[in-house]
């Protein structure tokens, strides 16, 4: 069998206060080219379909198109919901959908339920786990110590019958223990929302949504397939593309990757104004790319993004690099924040500002506020 593994297309997203609607319509009418290129049996999209939990109409019809169009292909299409997504909103219909071959992952429930398919060398036992937090599961372990994120997955995975001489498929979104991350994901403080690798030792394929650049965990078939869109300036160097996967007898998988050029890439660019304003330079450039530019002068430039537009018209982001912007901030390592607690950041941000520390009540405060954006994983 023959597969595409998608995720994160993020459907409905702005980036810079850009729309990105156009360009998602026109790479998934890329990936349909694929599709049929590659002669694919099956489309798997791990989670992380819209950007919003409640997606607006264009959005919507962006993704029910898409879906349309590979279901007049007469291929499996299978689809859970991520952190992004409403998981309500996406199992909407999914009875109905099955009938169609378009699997929705329903609401997490205590039970994953498989869907079983076959080709020339057998049975293959597709399951799906939406996007869940250890809050989300403890009511279904009662008996079992649910603390971190790695105990919800053994604990969700050991409900499921595995059939060790078929081939077995897992869908799921989560972060995963190693993975590289990039600024346009959300980071959970400490590194909270790891799950270790082993969990998944019994599946044949591992197909993850969530992190944004291609890359796999332990072995091959743990894998993210990333975005198939840059989706901010962390992003520039990703070479985007679609996972296509063939899994022949148990035990023998191959994979390759299909790029994906998009319609605008993303593009930094830094150097004077005078210089990054002259013809011989922005003709040897794609000046429709989404641009950042980094201006170098020591003086700023008067109405500098509205004369830059005029030249790059999809200019996104503006710096200055020079002594003074050196000299004025200093950017404290994202590796230094995301490993401390929220409560005492934002103790050390309200006293930078107030110049005197938090009171107990406010501290309280803040810990509760936190422990209902967060549940349970601080």
């Amino acid at each position: 069998m023959r597969f595409i593994h998608l995720s994160d297309l993020h459907i409905g997203k702005r980036v810079n206060e850009f729309s990105m609607l156009e360009e998602q319509e026109y790479i998934l009418g890329k990936i349909l080219n694929i599709i049929d290129d590659e002669n694919v049996d099956c489309v798997i999209i791990a989670g992380d379909v819209y950007d919003k939990s409640v997606p607006s109409a264009e959005a919507v019809q962006v993704f029910d198109k898409f879906l349309y169009n590979i279901s007049k292909r007469d291929i499996k299409v299978f689809v859970i919901s991520g952190n992004h997504d409403s998981a309500e909103r996406i199992a909407f219909g999914s009875n109905i959908m099955d009938k169609s071959g378009v699997y929705m992952s329903p609401v997490y429930d205590g039970n994953i339920k498989s869907v079983k398919l076959q080709d020339k060398y057998g049975n293959i036992n597709v399951f799906m786990i939406p996007f869940i937090k250890p809050a989300h599961v403890r009511r279904y372990f009662e008996n079992k110590n649910i603390e971190t994120y790695t105990d919800m997955m053994r604990a969700v995975i050991g409900t499921i019958d595995t059939y060790f001489k078929e081939r077995n498929i897992i869908i799921t979104h989560q972060f995963v223990t190693g993975a590289t991350r990039c600024e346009s994901e959300e980071i959970s403080v400490g590194g909270s929302d790891n799950i270790d690798a082993d969990v998944f030792e019994n599946f044949d394929y591992v197909a993850l949504g969530h992190i944004h650049g291609p890359q796999y965990i332990s072995r091959e078939t743990i894998r993210y397939c990333g975005t198939p869109l840059k989706y901010s300036f962390s992003e520039i160097r990703h070479n985007k593309s679609v996972t296509v996967v063939d899994m022949n007898e148990k035990g023998n998988i191959s994979i390759k990757k299909v790029p994906l050029t998009p319609k605008r890439d993303m593009r930094e660019i830094r150097g004077n104004f005078e210089d990054i304003t002259r013809k011989e330079y922005y003709e040897k450039i794609n000046r429709n790319d989404y641009m950042h530019i980094i201006l170098t002068d020591e003086n700023d430039v008067n109405d500098a993004i509205g004369k830059l537009r005029v030249i790059y018209p999809n200019i996104m982001k503006l710096d200055y690099d020079n002594k003074r912007t050196r000299s004025e901030f200093t950017l404290e390592a994202l590796e230094d924040v995301k490993d401390r607690n929220p409560v005492d950041l934002f103790s050390e941000f309200y006293e930078s500002q107030n110049g005197q520390t938090m009171s107990d009540e406010q501290r309280e405060f803040i810990l509760k506020l936190t422990e209902e954006i967060w549940g349970d994983i601080l």
